[in-house]
């Protein structure tokens, strides 16, 4: 894995659109069904809207019928990090770029096989480079 990226505040806010701005560095949560990768089907790797760090493949993403973008597994274990998540009430496993701790959404599991997990992620943390 490439180094750490370290960022002020002002040097995110002057990187990123509002949206970016408010799922990655403050933990939001994009609409569902609003955002742009939500039924994409198009082939590519999904890249940290943030750093560019590749973090999911096309091919491990699925229609979960929740509005996000779902996956059953990252590129590889170092590419994202994961954290208990206590807000709102409830207990959850938050997902973060490993390279520069963007936000990304969560994960469950109920995802189907090979791995059984559903990474729900926000279409506003990622970027994708479509195959040529």
């Amino acid at each position: 894995m490439a180094d750490k990226i370290v960022k002020t505040d002002a040097e995110w806010r002057g990187q990123l659109s509002e949206l970016e701005y408010e799922v990655t560095r403050q933990e939001g949560t994009e609409p569902a069904f609003t955002g742009t990768y939500h039924d994409c089907k198009d082939p590519g790797t999904y890249l940290c809207v943030c750093c560019d760090s590749p973090l999911f493949r096309s091919e491990s993403k699925f229609d979960s019928g929740t509005g996000w973008p779902s996956f059953c597994q990252p590129i590889g274990s170092e590419t994202v990090t994961s954290h208990v998540d206590a807000s709102l009430g409830m207990q959850r496993i938050e997902v973060r770029c490993s390279r520069c701790d963007a936000h990304l959404g969560h994960v469950f599991p109920d995802g189907p096989a090979p791995t059984g997990d559903r990474y729900c992620l926000n279409s506003a943390a990622l970027r994708l480079e479509r195959d040529e």
